[in-house]
């Protein structure tokens, strides 16, 4: 059997073995994956239930995504990024914000460009740049002050890059980046030539006052952003799988063949809900504060322990190597002793990562949370 590099380094989320392990007991407090139990808005419910009951939808064609549902996200985009997307030649809708990241590595990198990412960074882009023969090429996130901070003088040292792959806030820390932050990425891509790839799946959920930047609205970024959004976790629709991707026509035109050849688009009558909670009332504003009042409990719950504050986001880390474990034992304690279900950070990036357990608080209600510190002090016993 011929050996293949695109999988030679390529590592488990560990999330689906968290998962098994913790099984379906229901004392488990479930911090391991990022569904939500807060729910979607009601008129994507309606607005799907009515396409199934009267026929409509039952299709994937066209395969750049239906034109209301692309209509309705170049509205929401131009709002958010001051720019007018042609919704034909600028936009395809997608099956999940995710399944996007690799037609667009396809469309922007050659095998073994560079891709910059953080560290730690979501393990679903981490490991595509990966797949996608490219090579990942990490710069740390810093903790200062209790939060986490982007290493500007790491990034600024990048010298070679074919794109550089960012969410923020982001997965799994919850780090925002500020204005300078964006400066300093609109710099490299200056220097390099590199697309910035932008990961916009939460960036309305911010906490505390924190920037909501859009890199659209950075000068020098405009003309080589690709944006990817997505329905799942500021719609809190997770199941409809809906995504999609815009830019600039030029690299667009290769990102629309490589996405029709990839996966093409979600069901016709998920992509009419998505429109309906596209055209509002969205909640969104009304899960932010749900879900910082969950991430509050939490950093409560854990004071004294080295648990970082996610400036937004669904989730935040704790330091096991602070606790003396390392990351896949502080995880195994944590189910065993605590009934707590935790993903170690070991395929989320590299040094900075790999230190870390995963704690997402967007499925379970705060009542449940204010159990953290007995589970905890259990588990570390």
């Amino acid at each position: 059997m011929r050996n293949n590099s695109r999988f030679a380094q390529v590592r488990s989320f560990d999330i689906d073995r968290v998962a098994a392990a913790a099984g379906s007991d229901p004392d488990v407090l479930r911090m391991e994956n990022l569904d939500t139990d807060v729910p979607p808005p009601p008129a994507a419910v309606e607005a799907t239930v009515h396409a199934l009951t009267t026929g409509q939808g039952n299709s994937w064609l066209p395969f750049s995504g239906l034109p209301v549902l692309r209509e309705a996200i170049a509205a929401d985009l131009r709002l958010r990024t001051g720019l007018d997307f042609d919704p034909v030649r600028q936009i395809v809708v997608t099956s999940g914000g995710t399944s996007a990241v690799m037609p667009v590595l396809l469309a922007t990198t050659e095998p073994g460009e560079r891709v910059v990412l953080t560290d730690p960074t979501y393990a679903g882009l981490f490991q595509r740049v990966r797949l996608a023969g490219a090579q990942p090429s990490l710069v740390p996130l810093r903790v200062r002050d209790g939060l986490w901070r982007l290493d500007r003088d790491a990034l600024l040292r990048v010298s070679d890059a074919a794109a550089l792959l960012l969410m923020s806030p982001s997965m799994p820390s919850g780090v925002v980046l500020d204005q300078e932050d964006w400066a300093a990425v609109a710099q490299v891509c200056e220097r390099t030539g590199a697309y910035l790839i932008y990961d916009a799946a939460m960036e309305r959920i911010v906490f505390d006052g924190h920037p909501r930047i859009n890199p659209c609205r950075v000068d020098g970024l405009a003309e080589r952003t690709i944006v990817i959004g997505s329905m799942s976790k500021e719609y809190r629709m997770i199941g409809w799988r809906i995504g999609w991707v815009a830019g600039p026509p030029d690299i667009m035109a290769r990102v629309i063949v490589a996405v029709t050849y990839n996966t093409t688009v979600s069901s016709g009558f998920a992509q009419l809900g998505a429109a309906a909670a596209l055209a509002g009332p969205s909640g969104v504003e009304e899960a932010v504060a749900e879900y910082q009042l969950r991430h509050d409990t939490v950093i409560r719950e854990l004071d004294g322990l080295p648990v970082v504050r996610a400036a937004g986001g669904w989730s935040c880390l704790v330091d096991a190597e602070a606790l003396g474990l390392g990351a896949p034992e502080l995880s195994a304690r944590l189910l065993e002793r605590g009934r707590i279900a935790a993903t170690p950070m070991t395929a989320w990036g590299e040094a900075v990562a790999g230190r870390y357990v995963r704690l997402v608080y967007s499925n379970e209600p705060v009542k449940r949370l204010t159990e953290l510190r007995d589970r905890f002090t259990a588990a570390l016993a």
